[in-house]
């Protein structure tokens, strides 16, 4: 892989519990990788669209996180808003699994969607 390429090593797969999340800093961002309880990896902003609270200190429950500080949840795998108090969806980002470690894609695009917007 050469230096101009988005992608970013972030976590070691078995540093991310089945049924958890964990919150990582990159790019001057936080971002949470999300391990489903079907293997599936995850990511998303780590940050709430409704107040700032880091979403990796919430619950994760199948494919839903909740926010700690108002029970706001959103789908980890579409980033929408799935109850309020938030109404705007969080962002995600593409991830792949090379070797025991998770991948995140970090281009011009997601980059500028990393710490999004508060209602």
């Amino acid at each position: 892989m050469n230096d101009d390429s988005p992608w970013v090593r972030v976590v070691r797969t078995a540093d991310v519990i089945p049924g958890s999340s964990l919150g990582v800093s990159v790019a001057n961002g936080h971002v949470a990788i999300h391990h489903l309880s079907d293997g599936q990896f995850c990511a998303t902003s780590d940050v709430c669209s409704h107040e700032f609270a880091r979403l990796s200190e919430g619950w994760l429950d199948v494919n839903v996180v909740e926010c700690p500080l108002h029970g706001a949840q959103f789908d980890v795998r579409s980033g929408c808003a799935v109850r309020t108090p938030a109404i705007r969806p969080i962002a995600t980002f593409e991830t792949e699994i090379r070797g025991g470690q998770v991948w995140l894609k970090l281009d011009a695009s997601s980059r500028q969607r990393l710490n999004g917007s508060h209602d």
